[in-house]
């Protein structure tokens, strides 16, 4: 028996498909937290089914970004799982806005346990999507677990790359991450302290004329009927400030080079975090690119021309290559 409320009704950042059927389900990580997904599955469908996990961006909700992904998937073929990570959403976990490398690359791997033991899946034809910080995330779990037959991140930021070094290695050297140390132990403290945990982050609001133009890229989703939501962290007051501690010395992409199955990498030209994309596929396949898609072996570069970060989290600026991914799904889950 499930422990979660789940809402019933539909309250989705996007509309509700024809052509795929909508039920909310539940699974358990390996730490016992009990995670809220909604599943989709083609219409008519019959016979044992390929399925796809998918989760991100880092703070968002199932009915964000990670719900349209996986509905679109559904109307071409795929039963898929559009989950809450453990301490976001509906899912389970105290405290509430909590991050970890670990727990949450143990989120997919739940998923995977769940869709295995599902009786209208096939559990030799399971591939998962990660977007935004949950691509780094994705990897991380390809890297681990052989289940996954395929891998898509999208739009992703390595989670440990940023806590480390800052964007753009702007805080890259020990004394900038010792601050970063020393802040942190200091704001523990005060919670313990408090009994509370302090909050930090969300997109801002209101939108200062002189914010990068990126961040007021996550304004015009996070903070619009376009892509606001109540249950999420990034449309409303971000994550607590304690919450990415671990992630400064827990690299997600220790692993990534010995990832055997395929991966696919999909990012925006113009996307400030395009570099993490480029980061990755340099850890799986030792080629550095810079700006232009590439492919080496069973994994793959695909950079969206004019595309930026967010373009990528709806269908508002057309450019998700859902054909791209359906392809790639097909081939590598048969």
């Amino acid at each position: 028996m499930s422990t979660l409320n789940l809402t019933q009704e539909w309250d989705k950042t996007f509309p509700k498909s024809e052509l795929a059927n909508h039920c909310k389900v539940t699974f358990h990580n390996r730490y016992g937290i009990e995670l809220a997904a909604d599943m989709y599955v083609p219409k008519d469908a019959s016979g044992k089914l390929p399925a796809i996990a998918v989760c991100g961006p880092f703070g968002a909700v199932k009915e964000q970004s990670s719900g349209l992904y996986a509905q679109h998937m559904a109307e071409r073929g795929f039963l898929t799982l559009a989950f809450d990570p453990s301490f976001t959403g509906e899912s389970g976990g105290e405290p509430r806005r909590m991050a970890s490398p670990d727990i949450n690359t143990e989120d997919f791997l739940a998923a995977v346990d769940f869709l295995s033991t599902c009786p209208q899946v096939d559990p030799e034809r399971i591939g998962i999507i990660g977007i935004c910080g949950f691509g780094g995330m994705a990897v991380n779990a390809a890297a681990l677990d052989p289940r996954i037959k395929a891998t898509v991140a999208s739009t992703m930021y390595d989670m440990s790359k940023v806590n480390v070094e800052g964007y753009f290695a702007s805080e890259d050297t020990p004394a900038q991450r010792q601050e970063k140390r020393r802040a942190l132990a200091a704001q523990r403290t005060k919670d313990y302290a408090a009994g509370t945990y302090g909050r930090a982050g969300g997109v801002v609001d209101p939108l200062p004329e002189d914010a990068p133009w990126f961040v007021k890229d996550y304004h015009a989703y996070y903070k619009t009927p376009r892509g606001y939501h109540k249950r999420s962290g990034n449309s409303n007051d971000g994550w607590n400030i304690i919450g990415c501690q671990s992630f400064l010395n827990q690299p997600l992409l220790a692993w990534a080079g010995e990832i055997e199955t395929p991966v696919l990498l999909i990012h925006g030209e113009k996307a400030h975090s395009r570099y993490f994309s480029e980061y990755a596929f340099e850890r799986m396949t030792g080629k550095h690119v810079a700006g232009e898609s590439a492919r080496e072996g069973n994994k793959e570069l695909l950079i969206i021309p004019g595309a930026s970060h967010v373009d990528l989290y709806d269908d508002v600026a057309g450019v998700i290559p859902f054909d791209k991914m359906e392809r790639f799904f097909q081939t590598n889950l048969k």
